[in-house]
């Protein structure tokens, strides 16, 4: 008896050891348009959710989910809840940028919305956006392990030039303001900007591009597909970023489709990352 619990430890503690695998997803849906035809969520939705349940990340941030797609993925989803607002309203207006996590795995620390702009704790568009844009974020507990981590999800302004710029910097600031205990940080959105943009080269000052440390990469090089099957998806604007102490061994850009139709105008993001 003594050995078999001394050889559970043992694998307990090479457990450990190796640190803890998660899966994390940063996906945009496309809003509910157009309500009629192929590309329409009515028949996207399907396939879209048994991609979800398929891949099983443990933690999905969605962009431009409105408030009937957020309730479709709520009641489909059983094994996840999730953390958001509308961001019209602060409540269940517009469009959110949500975070899915799975709820036998873990347990919200603290949450919250904030809005990217000069008034970020309540309801408002910042400088020369043309759409109100937020981030929710939390801090995760895996009930098993222990460990702390955050999760950060947005979705940048697709037009003003000073808000893209401007929202980078805030995001840094609110990140570095909220993680006083350095705990390992995951940063998901639509970004709106590709890699050389001098705002993502602000972002990554801060933290890892997951594509450029991964040991593993796979799939098309862009995120954004316009539902236009038939073209390279060339152009990055998703992204999913790390803090320096997250290894990451696989990064996925997924291009199923079902009947030469995309379930969403964007690919999701799919990356193993170890704490």
């Amino acid at each position: 008896m003594m050995k078999y619990f001394f050889n559970l430890f043992l694998v307990m503690i090479l457990f450990s050891a190796q640190g803890q695998e998660l899966k994390i997803m940063s996906y945009n849906i496309k809003l509910d348009y157009p309500k009629e035809g192929e590309n329409s969520w009515t028949n996207r939705k399907p396939f879209l959710v048994n991609q979800l349940k398929y891949n099983e990340p443990d933690v999905i941030g969605v962009q431009e989910a409105m408030p009937n797609q957020m309730k479709d993925m709520d009641s489909l989803l059983v094994d996840y809840s999730y953390l958001g607002v509308g961001r019209d309203d602060g409540k269940n207006q517009g469009e959110y940028s949500a975070l899915f996590y799975k709820t036998d795995k873990f347990k919200v620390i603290k949450s919250g919305t904030f809005w990217l702009s000069e008034t970020p704790e309540k309801v408002s568009m910042g400088w020369d956006a043309v759409c109100n844009r937020i981030c929710t974020y939390a801090l995760f507990k895996d009930k098993v392990s222990g460990n702390l981590f955050w999760t950060f999800n947005t979705h940048f302004d697709h037009v003003g030039k000073v808000a893209r710029k401007n929202s980078a910097t805030l995001i840094i600031e609110k990140i570095q303001a909220l993680n006083t205990e350095n705990y390992p940080v995951v940063l998901t959105g639509d970004f709106n900007m590709e890699p050389t943009h001098d705002s993502i080269k602000h972002i990554k000052s801060a933290l890892k591009d997951s594509k450029e440390i991964a040991k593993l990469t796979f799939g098309p090089h862009g995120t954004f597909n316009g539902f236009y099957f038939n073209e390279p998806v060339i152009r990055r604007i998703d992204f999913v970023f790390v803090s320096a102490e997250v290894m990451v061994s696989k990064y996925a850009v997924l291009s199923d489709n079902w009947d030469l139709h995309y379930p969403s105008d964007h690919l999701p993001i799919l990356i193993l990352l170890e704490l």
